[in-house]
């Protein structure tokens, strides 16, 4: 059997990939790919990979869902004040949070454009973040379930950790 890449499976399962494809992408042939994929699930060193990875992915997806719930609920009052300002001056820029606006212009005549972020979109994105966190929940339990917490399987799938 050729040596397979845990960290391959790991980081393919971590991105929503199931355990059979997390296993051919590792280097399992697809006709062993769903058991051996469970297998290596089942194994509590593969879960805490699993686990260490997800929790890293979590600490990104927080900071994306922070700045996706700026852009959806933020104010955009700062941006306001400085399109109907008479003059801006450097330290109203420095002290304004225009983190909502994408683009800002001065147009002929004097005046200023301001575009903000589509906040439609980004409440479409937080409902995605949502339903991948669900599934992966629901994913996890069911491994758990199958396979309890703490148990190691009888047979052991070779890898390249040695």
């Amino acid at each position: 059997m050729k040596a397979i890449s845990i960290k391959d499976f790991v980081q393919a399962y971590v991105r929503g990939c199931s355990a059979e494809e997390a296993a051919i992408i590792a280097g399992i042939a697809p006709v062993n790919a769903r058991a051996d994929g469970l297998r290596l699930l089942s194994k509590r060193s593969v879960r805490r990979q699993i686990e260490r990875a997800r929790r890293e992915a979590f600490a990104q997806e927080a900071e994306i869902r922070a700045g996706l719930e700026r852009l959806a609920y933020g104010r955009v009052n700062d941006a306001a004040a400085l399109a109907f300002a008479d003059e801006v001056t450097p330290q109203m820029l420095a002290g304004a949070d225009l983190f909502n606006v994408s683009e800002i212009k001065r147009v002929k005549g004097g005046g200023v454009e301001i575009k903000f972020f589509d906040r439609q979109k980004a409440l479409e994105k937080l409902a995605e973040l949502g339903e991948r966190e669900t599934a992966d929940r629901r994913a996890r339990s069911l491994v758990e379930t199958i396979y309890g917490t703490g148990g190691e399987p009888a047979s052991e799938v070779e890898s390249d950790e040695g």
